[in-house]
């Protein structure tokens, strides 16, 4: 027996693959068995197709058995965001105008991926466009939270944090603009990361300049993520901004043996970035908690933040060109078809100028270079992912923290999307729970380009606290 499970780490399983101790076949079948067990209680994954992933795995084995090279991901269940184009495999991006739509190629990310032997499974469900961090819509419904089903999986990659979380696929990816690969791992208890500008390139694009979305990897343990990583990033000459670095440089385990990079670090640590937003109590309990995590394994901490005070104008004004531009055409066709925040997002793009858009890029380059003179004095900066722990599933947002209102439903993601417009790195990592067993994560930020170390970091993070080996308390184990 491999002693594989559904829970099993994605490197385990790999190697157990290359071993010949349990076969692509199999390791589908385990997964399919717990699919059919569990998604029907939170409705994660969508556009199941078995007889093809079971193809795929087919496929798997017999190049195995032939002795052929195989990719990192070979013989790995897997599940693609609902929002990346999956060639002759229905991609809806949660909207009903396009419930039907079957793409005929694969997106870069999904072509590395497949490259590399994932066995895709099926797709994880989004929100409407991706447009919000609560997974609802109207062609699939919404994904519930497997520590508590009524509550809220985050989003915009809830399908694939929740299809984690329950075990119900090896690996999964995600897209971040305002925290869709993040707010949706601390609401799991899973590790998402949004990767720097140029990492994990995107092709084709509408706007290849246009970097405040970018795609990344979402595992249960930091090591995976790595794995996953190492097949997303890497040079391409499709992407003109695509870093030079190979993705192999993340493949190696992070741990080395009488090494900690928790030692002698210099952590800058902020509950709300000087006051920048309201954070949920026991969200402030759970981040300040860590201090002593981190002083133990020898890492200096302070309370210390930058001023990111321009990242708010630059982040809304970005957000409402980028979707103004991509959605207008559509949203004057079908003015029912959108919901209402999304829409009204899309509207106020309209009225930017050419001046609007030159001030947040502007602001923007001003927000990078103060991040690289803060991190000349501290190693990484260490926040809240969420403001709030999981909320309850039928709202479409928090409506208030601590009794202050949150007036729009980007309102709340304050300390996700006020890192995004920096373009630094940053990782969600589970760090505890709340009083009534709600996950809360723990976000780490890194310098431009300093994924390698960031993962490090966090790696060794996980390692001391282990509170990402807590499951949801769904099916059978």
């Amino acid at each position: 027996m491999s002693g594989i499970d559904h829970f099993s780490t994605a490197r385990e399983m790999a190697a157990a693959l290359r071993a010949r101790e349990i076969s692509a076949r199999e390791l589908l079948e385990l997964h399919l068995t717990r699919i059919e067990e569990v998604n029907p209680q939170v409705n994660a994954l969508v556009s199941l197709d078995p007889d093809r992933a079971r193809a795929q795995a087919a496929d798997a084995d017999e190049r195995l058995a032939r002795g052929e090279e195989v990719g990192a991901l070979h013989g790995l269940p897997y599940a693609v965001k609902d929002t990346h184009a999956t060639g002759g495999w229905r991609t809806t991006y949660g909207s009903p105008l396009l419930a039907d739509h079957v793409p005929e190629a694969d997106e870069l990310v999904v072509e590395r991926v497949r490259a590399a032997g994932a066995v895709v499974v099926a797709k994880s469900n989004v929100p409407e466009f991706a447009a919000g961090s609560h997974t609802f819509n109207k062609v699939f419904g919404t994904t519930l939270n497997p520590y508590d089903p009524s509550r809220s999986a985050g989003g915009s990659s809830g399908g694939s944090a929740v299809a984690l979380a329950t075990g119900m696929v090896a690996l999964a990816d995600g897209s971040d603009m305002g925290g869709s690969l993040r707010n949706p791992a601390s609401f799991n208890n899973v590790v998402g990361l949004r990767p720097g500008l140029g990492r994990v390139p995107e092709w084709p694009q509408r706007n290849a300049w246009e970097t405040t979305s970018v795609s990344g990897p979402m595992a249960r343990t930091v090591e995976d993520l790595a794995l996953l990583l190492s097949v997303q990033a890497g040079p391409t000459p499709r992407v003109p901004m695509a870093l030079e670095t190979p993705g192999s440089v993340f493949a190696e385990p992070l741990g080395r043996a009488g090494d900690s990079p928790l030692a002698g670090l210099r952590v800058a640590l902020s509950a709300d970035l000087g006051g920048a937003f309201e954070v949920d109590h026991e969200v402030a309990r759970v981040l300040g908690d860590q201090v002593a995590v981190l002083e133990d394994a020898g890492s200096t901490v302070v309370d210390a933040h930058p001023d990111l005070h321009e990242a708010e104008d630059t982040f809304r004004t970005l957000r409402a060109w980028h979707f103004q531009a991509k959605f207008a055409d559509l949203l004057a066709a079908h003015p029912d078809d959108f919901k209402a925040s999304l829409a009204d997002n899309i509207r106020a793009g309209a009225s930017l100028s050419g001046a609007d858009v030159a001030r947040a890029y502007a602001q923007r380059t001003t927000l990078g270079e103060r991040m690289r003179v803060f991190f000349e004095s501290h190693d990484v900066l260490v926040m809240p992912v969420s403001q709030v722990p999981p909320f309850p599933a039928d709202q479409e947002y928090p409506q208030a923290i601590n009794g202050r209102p949150q007036e729009t439903y980007l309102d709340w993601m304050r300390s996700a999307y006020l890192v995004t417009v920096t373009g630094c790195p940053a990782i969600s990592v589970p760090a505890g729970f709340t009083a009534d067993g709600l996950p809360v994560g723990i976000q780490v930020v890194a310098p431009h380009s300093g994924e390698r170390r960031l993962l490090e970091i966090a790696h060794a993070f996980e390692q001391r606290t282990l509170v990402g080996q807590r499951r949801p308390g769904l099916g059978k184990g």
